[in-house]
């Protein structure tokens, strides 16, 4: 029978079983306030992370407190580097006593059939190789299985963590690959970082003029560092992925325009600000455009301001900074560009 496909139904029993028996069930290290991308303290987003499911807590869970706000973020897009965050994992999901009624839920629905269930009842009751669920290591370690990432559900490699659940005593390490690690938890967070969808700042702040240079700067309240937590409770590793603006590129939407710097992207001050805001000087601005034809007859160029985030890691174990690829995120917005006027005398 498909692991996965048991698992979704074996969760389901449990919640039954344990709610019609009263069974302990410690309660989640997370709550589901805000969502990966919202403003929330804690999300857990793996599939079976709900407490009514009987898992002992979370798999992974986000704290999202410092990451991008406002009405409306998006996801960094990474480039200069390959990055993949983990399709699945492995992690604690069950105590002893937990265990035991998700199998004899699932067996005592008779719908797995009488050889699948003997086999289990000789690999976690029988010694073959666990003995009566290890209720005898209770709080001495967990059961284990494979969760998928569900940021990246559609991809076939999210169920490829179908190894049968395994017992790991705590502090060992446990015999698979892809168990979580504070690698991965940096990715996931990496996977979560939101930023906010502004759109650059202008001055003038209504249409443009041929010919005059316009200033462009990021709003410096909502363009700054952002940071999300992952972490695994039960075995107290966590990873906090920050991502910082380092430049903004400009795309004035037409060849007909002059970019200031020459080259269209502006550094960051030592303070992430990105631009400068007009204030009120002559000439080329630090960071801006000048446009050299109006937009009549054309409709409005379509300029795009495009950030590049740095993004780097600490973690369990990791307390220097560890670079990941760098990721970016860009608006675009409508400009209107009228011919300089003229004064007949």
């Amino acid at each position: 029978m498909p692991a996965v496909i048991r698992r979704t139904r074996a969760a389901a029993i449990l919640a039954a079983a344990l709610a019609g028996a009263a069974l302990m069930t410690a309660p989640a290290h997370a709550t589901e306030t805000g969502g990966r991308g919202g403003n929330g303290t804690q999300s857990t987003p793996t599939g079976g992370s709900d407490p009514s499911s009987g898992l002992i807590s979370a798999s992974v869970t986000y704290d999202t407190s410092k990451n991008g706000r406002g009405p409306s973020t998006g996801p960094l897009t990474a480039v200069g580097g390959s990055f993949t965050p983990p399709p699945c994992w492995y992690a604690p999901a069950y105590t002893p006593e937990q265990f035991k009624a998700l199998e004899e839920g699932v067996w005592g629905e008779d719908s797995t059939g009488y050889e699948w269930d003997n086999t289990q009842r000789d690999r976690y009751v029988n010694g073959k190789p666990y003995k009566n669920f290890n209720m005898d290591k209770a709080g001495k370690g967990y059961w284990w299985t494979g969760f998928p990432n569900e940021a990246d559900i559609a991809d076939p490699a999210s169920t490829s963590c179908d190894a049968p659940y395994f017992w790991v005593d705590t502090g060992d390490t446990p015999p698979v690959q892809n168990a979580i690690t504070p690698e991965m938890l940096a990715k996931l967070a990496y996977q979560a970082i939101r930023i906010p969808n502004e759109r650059a700042e202008l001055n003038p702040t209504a249409v443009q003029t041929v010919n005059l240079p316009t200033w462009i700067w990021m709003n410096q309240r909502d363009i700054r560092p952002v940071s999300v937590t992952a972490s695994v409770p039960l075995l107290g590793i966590s990873a906090t992925t920050t991502a910082t603006p380092v430049s903004m590129t400009i795309d004035p939407g037409t060849k007909d325009a002059q970019t200031f710097p020459a080259s269209g992207t502006c550094t960051a001050d030592g303070n992430h600000h990105l631009g400068t805001p007009y204030n009120g000087s002559h000439g080329n601005p630090p960071c801006g455009v000048t446009y050299l034809r109006s937009t009549d007859g054309t409709g409005p160029f379509r300029l795009k301001a495009t950030i590049t985030w740095a993004v780097s890691w600490v973690g369990t174990g990791h307390a220097d900074p560890t670079a990941l690829p760098s990721g970016t995120y860009g608006r675009g917005q409508d400009v209107t560009v009228q011919e300089i006027q003229s004064v007949n005398r």
